[in-house]
């Protein structure tokens, strides 16, 4: 009877616990009674036991406590160690998917994107450059062609100036205004391009929206404002006193200086779509600077310019001397728009980065 009630006390309970115990000898059941039973019961017994033995899983916790299979373990609140964590239904799940896999290849493919298009705009760079040389040189070297039956390379090289300048004072006589503005132009846009190197750009990967503005600002005003303004301060000064020279470099490094400053920096203001205010503000804070930076160079090229080169030739050897003011005067009307650029892009990143 005592053996049929421990069996009868063990099959009923639903504690794991409790059959463990039972086995391994606790309460008042010792482990012999088991002995007592019939084999068929004894065989039931332990089926039981082990069955409901393999539901029960030793945890991370203190030692000899269990839990249920299949069950996630609750995490304590906290910050995560490393990585994300999602929080479904009081369940954390900890992973590094964040950081790891899909930012990573994410982040990848964005390097991978932005190498791309500079390889692309280099491309680009490259073959502008090549082919305007190239189309310049061809220019160049076949000014003659017409008449090359017979000619040697020598005689093709000595009559290349001479019949070069020939085209250029024709062309001066069909269209003055068009060939100075052409001129002006090529000249605007090579010291746009001489900045850029300067400020620290490779050579092939100058900014072509930059230097297509600087471009068309000497196509379209300095070489047509320039053809009348010299014809002007012809009128101003007529005489041919000693002191005319002094005079009109004078004038030209205050009045026409000034202007010019100011025409070029409002107009690349607004090809760069700035506000008015920003643009005015801008050259406000750079005026002064630009205008003394001239008083180093030009008063020295205008003693050439107004002593000793025909009206009609100034242009060209002053073009050839803005090469090195275009650089300095194109630094000026650029840096401060592009410093405020990297600070918007600075700030945006920041903003995402908190977000």
């Amino acid at each position: 009877m005592t053996a049929m009630a421990a069996a009868a006390a063990v099959a009923s309970s639903p504690s794991p616990t409790s059959s463990r115990l039972l086995l391994r000898g606790g309460g008042h059941h010792p482990l012999p009674s088991l002995l007592r039973l019939t084999r068929s019961s004894r065989r039931a017994l332990l089926l039981r036991v082990a069955a409901e033995e393999a539901d029960v899983l030793p945890g991370p916790g203190v030692e000899g406590e269990m839990v249920a299979a299949g069950r996630l373990e609750e995490q304590p609140e906290g910050p995560p160690i490393g990585g994300s964590q999602l929080d479904i239904g009081g369940l954390a799940f900890q992973g590094d998917m964040g950081s790891g896999g899909f930012a990573g290849g994410s982040g990848g493919a964005g390097a991978g994107g932005e190498d791309g298009r500079k390889m692309l705009d280099r491309g680009i760079n490259t073959a502008i450059v090549l082919g305007a040389s190239t189309y310049a040189l061809t220019k160049l070297l076949t000014v003659d062609h017409d008449y090359w039956h017979g000619w040697t390379i020598f005689e093709i090289l000595r009559y290349m100036p001479e019949h070069n300048w020939s085209a250029y004072e024709e062309a001066l006589k069909t269209n003055p205004v068009l060939a100075k503005m052409m001129i002006s132009g090529v000249v605007y846009s090579l010291g746009d391009w001489i900045a850029q190197c300067y400020e620290g750009k490779p050579i092939f990967e100058f900014d072509r929206a930059r230097m297509f503005r600087s471009g068309l600002v000497g196509f379209t005003l300095h070489g047509s404002l320039s053809h009348y303004y010299y014809h002007f301060c012809e009128a101003l000064f007529p005489f041919k006193d000693w002191w005319v020279v002094p005079a009109k470099v004078a004038f030209d490094q205050t009045a026409w200086s000034a202007m010019w400053n100011s025409i070029y920096f409002v107009v690349l203001g607004f090809l760069r779509l700035d506000s008015p205010i920003t643009t005015f503000s801008e050259l406000r804070s750079t005026f002064w600077p630009m205008l003394t930076a001239g008083w180093k160079l030009w008063p020295f090229a205008h003693l050439v310019t107004y002593g000793l080169i025909p009206v009609e030739q100034r242009l060209l050897w002053v073009d050839c001397v803005e090469l090195i003011w275009v650089t300095i005067l194109s630094t000026y009307s650029n840096e401060k728009s592009e410093a405020r650029n990297s600070e918007d892009a600075s700030t945006t990143n920041t903003s995402n980065f908190t977000l």
